[in-house]
């Protein structure tokens, strides 16, 4: 039997916080419809990412993957950074 490797379920958000150490805070977008009113409606999660490198900054646009539980709430990893946040 060939093994076949699962490919990991990737994200798109916004980082909001990286005051931890290799942790960040991402904040992912979604829009909804509402059951009733049939409207649409956005909603957003927040999840916790390992940052090996201490690379991103708030306001950065990155992609995550996720991974195997690495702490109690973190089980998500950096995959890439898309966008650096604008300087003021």
């Amino acid at each position: 039997m060939s093994e076949t490797q699962k490919t990991p379920r990737t994200m798109t958000g916004r980082v909001v916080s990286s005051k931890m150490n290799k942790t960040i805070s991402v904040q992912i977008p979604r829009i909804v419809k509402h059951p009733m009113y049939e409207k649409y409606v956005r909603r957003s999660t927040k999840v916790l990412a390992h940052d090996e490198k201490n690379e991103c900054k708030e306001g950065d646009l990155v992609v995550i993957e996720s991974s195997r539980p690495i702490s109690k709430r973190k089980a998500w990893r950096l995959h890439r950074i898309l966008s650096r946040a604008q300087e003021v």
